[in-house]
């Protein structure tokens, strides 16, 4: 299977600024067919959705397109899908909803290798309520998560289990259909942190077994927003707050406020311009995506192959990304050189690598990195072997 990395790269204008970019992890760039969809929605007649004005009924087609999209990416209701200004926003939101079905003396489970967004909103959760937290390590030098860490944790008492699809520090992939198993034996919920996953794997959430997974468009290629998905048949068994006279109905009963309707057209077309990757084709879109993410991840291992046998020429250099199942996204640090100082030094070259906890923060210190963290590489669709041979060159001088 050979990817079209130059027709890629050319739908994407901020290349032409010259860089290479490894920041992906933080956020894609955007290609021009994302920013036409969230600029034409700005100029268009757009309101609050209905079917009497032509600019209601444009504004509900944005919103069921953008819900169908999503499904089709997840493999979810469209029923079922979530929107909110960043997936922090929402978790934080869920957590205190799904906090009023606990009570003392229940306990909830995190890991500490998640991003802080799946940790820091369940632990003000259950402080409120009284709620028990246990942690679930993981193995620094193997990077990986055991289902016998996760089993050992779970008692008839849990009633919550958060934890990330995929590490956004590491890029450690846990095994969640096998812990979603073990969670639901004990009827509790899991709550899974796609956001880094979805970037680089096909998702299947009901075969997954999230009760909840949460992803954000920005970081595969798409406007700054988030979304949670779940069945609807459980959402309708939360109570969020919400204004009296808003609608009470699922999904929208969770999404507060008027949406950025501009942005839910920006995520369609960010799941359009995925399920293209490979070129046209009149599969449907689920089938499309599954395509088009084979074919990206197969490019992003290769590069990441070359980068790691790279990092391990230099005795200087420490790899922390060691799991087996993992994204193409590697931490590392040299010795006796600072991370943000080889950031600033690689960025003095026009190469983004970013370096820091990235709100990892259980995880940095888990592996003895402090808040300070290391250098993160990570890799995208846009990615190039000649990027790949510019950072490794630039590392070397710098090592």
């Amino acid at each position: 299977m050979t990817f079209p990395i130059e027709a890629v790269r050319g739908q994407f204008p901020a290349l032409l600024e010259g860089a290479a970019h490894f920041d992906a992890p933080g956020g894609s760039l955007v290609p021009a067919v994302v920013a036409d969809a969230v600029r034409d929605t700005l100029r268009s007649a757009v309101n609050q959705r209905g079917t009497n004005t032509m600019a209601e009924r444009r504004t509900d087609d944005i919103v069921l397109s953008a819900r169908q999209a999503v499904a089709d990416l997840l493999g979810a209701d469209p029923g079922g899908v979530v929107f909110g200004r960043s997936m922090t926003q929402l978790t934080f939101d869920f957590s205190r909803t799904i906090a009023k079905t606990w009570a003392a003396g229940d306990e909830i489970v995190v890991t500490r290798l998640d991003h802080d967004a799946n940790v820091r909103p369940w632990l003000i959760a259950a402080q409120r309520v009284g709620v028990e937290v246990r942690w679930i390590d993981f193995d620094p030098a193997t990077s990986e998560i055991t289902l016998e860490a996760v089993e050992a944790h779970l008692t008839d008492r849990t009633r919550l289990v958060a934890i990330t699809a995929a590490s956004n520090l590491i890029g450690t992939r846990p095994p969640i259909k096998q812990i979603a198993a073990k969670v639901h034996e004990r009827g509790a919920l899991l709550y899974v942190d796609g956001v880094h996953n979805t970037a680089h794997a096909f998702v299947d959430v009901a075969d997954m077994g999230a009760d909840f997974y949460a992803c954000s468009p920005y970081k595969f290629f798409g406007p700054h927003c988030g979304i949670v998905v779940a069945s609807p048949a459980l959402l309708e068994t939360l109570a969020p707050d919400k204004l009296l006279p808003s609608v009470n109905t699922v999904p929208e009963r969770f999404e507060l406020g008027t949406p950025a309707f501009e942005l839910y057209a920006g995520t369609t077309a960010a799941i359009e311009f995925l399920a293209g990757l490979e070129g046209p084709s009149s599969a449907p879109r689920r089938t499309r995506l599954e395509r088009s993410i084979a074919a990206m991840a197969e490019h992003e291992d290769g590069l990441r192959r070359v980068i790691e046998a790279g990092l391990s020429q230099h005795s200087r250099i420490t790899v922390y990304s060691r799991a087996v199942r993992r994204t193409p996204t590697l931490l590392f640090t040299v010795d006796g050189i600072e991370p943000r100082e080889v950031a600033a030094r690689l960025g003095a070259r026009d190469i983004n690598v970013p370096a820091g906890n990235f709100y990892a923060l259980e995880a940095s210190r888990w592996l003895g990195l402090g808040d300070t963290g290391g250098v993160r590489i990570g890799l995208a669709p846009y990615s190039s072997a000649a990027d790949v041979d510019r950072f490794l060159d630039a590392l070397r001088e710098i090592v």
